[in-house]
């Protein structure tokens, strides 16, 4: 188990929490012995300042969803769990804050506000006999109340259907994650465009954003996938959901299969 997960289980019991959606987090932050505030800032998501004996936790009140404002202080609640005395003045961006961040600080730091806010327990048992889908995510994020991006995340992880993730900024694929034994290998793209026949570039090139009911978008295996020479493209289903944040100019990309 990793040490985030860990230490928010460790919370959760201390804490008497077994299902956190029933919780304020600003009194969870307040009974660790940390202030919170809520204010504009400038480039930054959320900071943390130590003091001497306490934390002063800064939320920036122009992110425009809350389940993103939930996930932020969470992250940075496990910042002041885990790190008190390893920093002293630290601000959290969006690419900190992105869940394929490798900094060691800021992977416990993602991991411990993905269990705090969706117990392993929990998110198993909302998953359970539900076939994936966009609409499953969004579910999960209103159980949950946090952010899809941090559910699709988190299903890539315990969910029963395996998923690929492809995290493109700027126009540019920077990561993307398969599940271990995965049957089909992913043509690496990082530093390059997204495919010309994926969602992902044609919200990069068109600005195109689908609506709701049009989410789950089908895409060829080769869009994303290596094709073998002896297989053909019209022998799969493949499909693909973007969760857009024009914001950040980000893209994430959920590409799964689905068995004719």
């Amino acid at each position: 188990m990793s040490k985030g997960k860990s230490v928010a289980q460790k919370l959760m019991s201390e804490c008497g929490i077994d299902d956190p959606t029933k919780f304020p987090l600003d009194l969870i932050v307040f009974g660790r012995g940390a202030t919170l505030i809520e204010k504009p800032l400038q480039n930054s998501e959320g900071r943390i300042v130590f003091g001497e004996h306490s934390a002063i936790i800064t939320i920036n009140s122009n992110i425009p969803y809350e389940g993103k404002k939930r996930f932020v202080i969470a992250h940075e609640l496990g910042h002041y769990e885990m790190h008190r005395n390893v920093i002293t003045v630290h601000n959290d961006t969006d690419a900190t804050l992105e869940y394929f961040k490798n900094g060691h600080q800021e992977t416990e730091a993602n991991e411990f506000a993905s269990e705090l806010l969706m117990p392993e327990h929990l998110f198993r048992k909302e998953c359970e006999g539900k076939k994936f889908s966009p609409d499953l995510l969004r579910q999960l994020s209103e159980r949950f109340q946090t952010s899809i991006t941090s559910v699709a995340y988190k299903y890539f992880e315990l969910g029963s259907h395996p998923i690929c993730l492809f995290y493109s900024h700027n126009n540019q694929v920077k990561y993307w994650k398969r599940p271990e034994n995965y049957p089909h290998f992913i043509n690496d793209r990082t530093k390059l465009t997204p495919p010309e026949d994926s969602v992902a570039f044609e919200f990069f090139d068109e600005g195109k954003i689908y609506p709701k009911e049009q989410s789950k978008q089908p895409i060829w295996k080769s869009t994303w996938f290596e094709l073998k020479h002896w297989e053909d493209d019209n022998n799969f289903k493949f499909y693909e959901y973007c969760i857009i944040t024009p914001r950040y100019n980000t893209v994430l990309s959920v590409v799964w299969e689905e068995l004719k």
